[in-house]
């Protein structure tokens, strides 16, 4: 209890008289407070002078963008209009039954054979013709022979005579008998012609010469007038390259303008040239039609895919990346950057595509800065930072 006392009475005397401080060591704290709060402002005052300092340069980078620019200046090409198609026979001659239905007796030819004009390619069952000829045949002699006779005694009977026992009407009568005589071996004649005739079409003979492009015709098969054809020849050996081409390239193709047809697995190229463009443009896809023809040649197989290319000029032309080409749909342009650092939109017309890039055919003098990058995010009018011009030359 004492002691309680005593630690209590001694507290209460350091409350009423608290111990004091050392005046060296009151200013030495006053002046570390002081350091404190400089330090806390000045740091304060340059990270907010700082933060300033660095949205300036922010704000203004994203209000004026940064293109990249190219001087495409000019270069000698060659203008070229392309055209895709397919290796069709020049005259594709589709040969069938021309006489009655029967059933295929034999086939002579394969696809890709060459055949010579009249040459058999198929022989039709004729064993109901070919006695019918022979009777007829027969009939024909017989009915010679009696008109002979006929006019045999026509002649006697002119001379007789009257004189000789014969009236008028007997000779007339055996002039009746002599005309009609010679008019039936006419008639007998008339129907042999016509049973040889169909004889002859049992045979499917080729009408020129040329190639076998296809064969449809099978023994045992039956053919019938007016059914599909049995074989297709080319007429002549000679091919074709039936192409299509864009409208705009069309005007600059002319007949007669040498070709370069392209096939697949072939390195070298197969000269040729137009001989026929289209009089109408497809209204679907706005393709007009080009034909080129060929000089004959076994790799040249109809149905094939090629295309061909057509030198139309020669100039020197500006050149830019395909990435500065930009379309709104109706019309092709460019940027490029005019004075002031200002975006101008520039309408050109795009030529043929080359290794370098995109030929410019009206347009452009190959002069300007030609925006080659991002051309699609800028505006006409706007300003912009260019990163160096360069040249499409160097």
């Amino acid at each position: 209890m004492e002691a309680q006392l005593r630690e209590k009475t001694q507290a209460d005397v350091l409350v009423l008289n608290p111990p004091r401080l050392n005046p060296r060591r009151k200013w030495l704290l006053a002046a570390a407070g002081i350091v404190v709060v400089v330090a806390i402002g000045a740091a304060v005052w340059m990270e907010r002078a700082s933060s300033s300092k660095a949205l300036v340069p922010l704000a203004d980078r994203t209000s004026i963008p940064m293109v990249s620019v190219i001087v495409p200046g000019v270069q000698p090409v060659s203008t070229q209009i392309m055209v895709t198609g397919t290796i069709a026979a020049r005259h594709d001659l589709p040969i069938g039954d021309a006489g009655a239905a029967g059933r295929i007796d034999k086939v002579y030819v394969q696809a890709g054979d060459r055949v010579r004009k009249g040459q058999i390619l198929a022989q039709i069952d004729d064993s109901v013709l070919v006695p019918q000829v022979n009777e007829l045949v027969a009939s024909l002699a017989r009915a010679r022979a009696q008109a002979a006779l006929s006019a045999a005694e026509y002649r006697r009977a002119v001379a007789i005579g009257p004189q000789g026992g014969l009236s008028v009407q007997n000779i007339e009568q055996t002039q009746a008998t002599a005309a009609m005589d010679a008019a039936n071996v006419k008639m007998v004649a008339a129907q042999l012609a016509q049973k040889r005739a169909d004889l002859a079409l049992t045979r499917v003979v080729t009408p020129v010469p040329g190639i076998v492009l296809t064969r449809n015709a099978e023994v045992g098969q039956v053919a019938s007038p007016g059914g599909p054809a049995l074989f297709t020849i080319e007429d002549g050996g000679r091919v074709e390259l039936v192409g299509q081409v864009a409208e705009q390239d069309l005007s600059a193709l002319k007949v007669g303008q040498s070709a370069s047809v392209h096939l697949v697995g072939y390195p070298r190229p197969f000269p040729g040239h137009i001989w026929l463009l289209g009089a109408t443009i497809d209204t679907q896809n706005r393709l007009g039609q080009v034909r080129i023809t060929l000089d004959p040649n076994p790799a040249l197989r109809p149905g094939a895919f090629a295309h061909a290319t057509i030198m139309v000029s020669r100039a020197e032309r500006p050149v830019v990346p395909q990435t500065a080409i930009q379309s709104d749909g109706s019309r092709t342009y460019v940027y490029i950057v005019a004075r002031h650092d200002r975006v101008e939109r520039r309408d050109v017309q795009v030529g043929n595509a080359i290794p370098s890039g995109v030929v410019i055919d009206r347009g452009l003098t190959g002069r300007e800065r030609v925006v080659s990058l991002a051309g699609g995010f800028l505006q006409s009018g706007e300003r912009v930072d260019v990163a160096g011009a360069k040249s499409a030359q160097s």
